[in-house]
């Protein structure tokens, strides 16, 4: 507290400013504006084309974007209605045309819907050959094998399920059940077994899928 009140008594008293002084301030003060009013003047004078021409260009960019994003978000309404009909409808065609003129997991799903209620086999067949996305294309891929398994060789099933050996692919365990299924139909058990035990002892196996495993062995 003290030295406080020391550092108080030291401190210098501050000036205050005469009259005079206050007004050449303001002479200052009203000069420096007269200049940079003239300086902004005479930059505006130099460069206003090119200032209207930016903010033009600035308008056009932000009138298209918002014009863009009611477009796409009309298009997407309209197809989202179409989707809606056509499943209300249970429409195999509607459904079929409404995944020709989409992209993505939307198309793969509306050409798989399409394929459950037409039972239409081709339509998998397209999904399995030309779909967006991985998952979608190994479903029609297991429906298929499912469908056209018995009539296969053994060699041809385990070579057209080979692309869903890998982890990547959703129904990886799912695959690997239906190949050593396929050898035992066959009457290669050995062969089977290697799989079977493959899926046992992999401990991210899905449950059920390890349990129906352990059955076949």
């Amino acid at each position: 507290m003290t030295t406080i009140l020391a550092r108080k008594k030291n401190l210098k008293p501050v000036e205050k400013k005469t009259r005079e002084e206050y007004a050449e301030d303001a002479l200052y003060r009203e000069v420096w504006e007269d200049v940079n009013n003239e300086k902004t003047q005479e930059f505006l004078k130099k460069y206003w084309r090119y200032i209207v021409g930016a903010v033009l260009a600035v308008m056009i960019v932000v009138c298209g974007i918002q014009i863009g994003v009611r477009m796409y978000n009309s298009s997407r309404m309209a197809r989202a209605v179409v989707y809606e009909t056509a499943l209300a409808n249970v429409d195999a065609n509607a459904l079929a045309n409404f995944a020709k003129d989409t992209s993505g997991a939307t198309s793969d799903l509306a050409l798989f819907q399409s394929y459950l209620i037409s039972n239409d086999i081709t339509k998998l067949e397209d999904l399995a050959k030309s779909g967006h996305t991985r998952d979608f294309k190994d479903l029609a891929k297991l429906h298929l094998a499912a469908i056209k398994g018995d009539g296969m060789e053994t060699d041809e099933f385990v070579k057209y399920m080979s692309s869903m050996d890998t982890k990547s692919s959703p129904f990886f365990y799912t695959s690997r059940l239906m190949v050593a299924q396929k050898y035992l139909a066959s009457g290669d058990k050995d062969s089977a077994d290697k799989i079977l035990d493959k899926i046992i002892n992999d401990k991210n196996a899905p449950a059920s899928i390890s349990a129906t495993a352990q059955t076949l062995k």
